[in-house]
């Protein structure tokens, strides 16, 4: 079948902005009309499992959808708000229909070459929001699992990459690995100390 763009509208969210380690991944999606998915919400309203399944669900019903994301070293360069909407721009590009419309969550919107709306609590008010949110999740959370597997002494598998205590004594023990954003205080506060202490060794 195929499907005119006009009046096609894609949801878009990230996923991983606070997080001290890892990508941020944004999403898009234009939800069919005829196909309804039943029970989306914010992300972070929802068991691991709700997303899994509402993710799959999406894969099969959406018209289309895309995932993108910004690198750590790009976070590091552009800082995480610019980085957040270089993922959200690369997300929309490729999404195989282009919408007539964007809808993203939040109060900013990346630069596109198609009308956009900024919605405050989108991911809770609009369903292809709802939508990019748990694909942008489901996604980051299974790079993390990743991240796990290359190095376990972080902890990733657990708290995904956000400052919890186990995380910043798993810092302070092992230092940063390459997926740290070395520019986040807590990091740069963990490699300071680290740093501190290797010194003060070296001169006792």
């Amino acid at each position: 079948m195929n499907w005119d763009p006009i009046g096609l509208i894609a949801g878009v969210d990230e996923a991983g902005r606070g997080p001290l380690a890892g990508p941020v991944v944004a999403a898009a999606v234009i939800l069919d009309d005829t196909r309804r998915i039943s029970g989306l919400a914010d992300s972070k309203t929802l068991t691991a499992l709700q997303r899994e399944r509402l993710c799959q669900q999406i894969f099969e019903k959406a018209l289309c959808f895309s995932v993108a994301q910004a690198s750590v070293e790009e976070i590091n360069t552009l800082n995480i708000l610019h980085a957040t909407m270089l993922a959200m721009k690369r997300a929309v590009e490729g999404l195989r229909l282009k919408p007539a419309k964007v809808l993203v969550d939040g109060n900013r919107i990346p630069q596109l070459d198609m009308l956009a709306e900024a919605v405050v609590g989108g991911d809770a008010k609009v369903q292809s929001i709802s939508a990019a949110s748990i694909l942008a999740k489901v996604h980051r959370d299974r790079l993390c699992d990743e991240l796990h597997q290359e190095f376990p002494q972080y902890g990733f598998a657990s708290h995904k990459g956000y400052g919890t205590p186990e995380h910043l004594q798993a810092l302070r023990l092992h230092g940063a690995c390459p997926h740290h954003r070395r520019f986040f205080s807590p990091v740069a506060a963990a490699l300071a100390q680290t740093s501190g202490v290797t010194v003060s060794a070296a001169l006792s």
